[in-house]
């Protein structure tokens, strides 16, 4: 893979598989050959996982193909930096999430939402498991925060729920 150029790669791919998706293809395993697999692999993403990206931009139209490409960007650095290229061997199941109606400091969602984002971080969530999905974006959207920005704050602040809370109160126009 070309580091210069992996957001195109990222980007194509993600075109390829939606438009294979508006086709009829929902057979994810079918999308992807050799070099694909690959990919996703170097940026830490698994097949199923993208394909979660995809379904979601061609129902919902959100994320879009964009705001997937940040998260990958995030994922893909803390792959690089955090685990010099090593992928982690653990995984959070989906049972292991805190439930939707988990809250920290009357934020409900935010637990749940945080151990994804950890778990996305270090390539540990399970592939039934979304970063990002309607639930997460739900709790974004009404807390006016990227995606992308959600993870590289998680990151950025550890394991340290105070820093989190106290971004998301300052960042948050509810």
């Amino acid at each position: 893979m070309k580091n210069y150029t992996w957001d195109f790669t990222f980007l194509n791919l993600f075109e390829r598989c939606l438009e294979n998706y508006r086709a009829g293809n929902k057979d994810y395993q079918t999308w992807y050959d050799e070099s694909d697999q690959a990919f996703l692999q170097s940026i830490g993403y698994q097949a199923l996982e993208f394909f979660d990206y995809v379904e979601d931009c061609a129902v919902h139209n959100d994320p879009s193909p964009t705001t997937a490409l940040l998260i990958a960007s995030v994922r893909r650095d803390y792959l690089d930096v955090m685990q010099a290229g090593k992928h982690s061997e653990a995984q959070v199941m989906p049972a292991d999430l805190p439930a939707k109606t988990a809250d920290l400091e009357g934020h409900v969602w935010l637990p749940r939402i945080l151990a994804k984002a950890r778990a996305k971080l270090r390539g540990e969530l399970h592939p039934e498991s979304m970063f990002c999905c309607g639930g997460d974006r739900a709790f974004l959207r009404k807390h006016d925060i990227a995606p992308a920005d959600f993870l590289r704050v998680v990151w950025a602040t550890a394991e340290d729920d105070s820093k989190i809370l106290a971004y998301l109160k300052s960042h948050s126009s509810t």
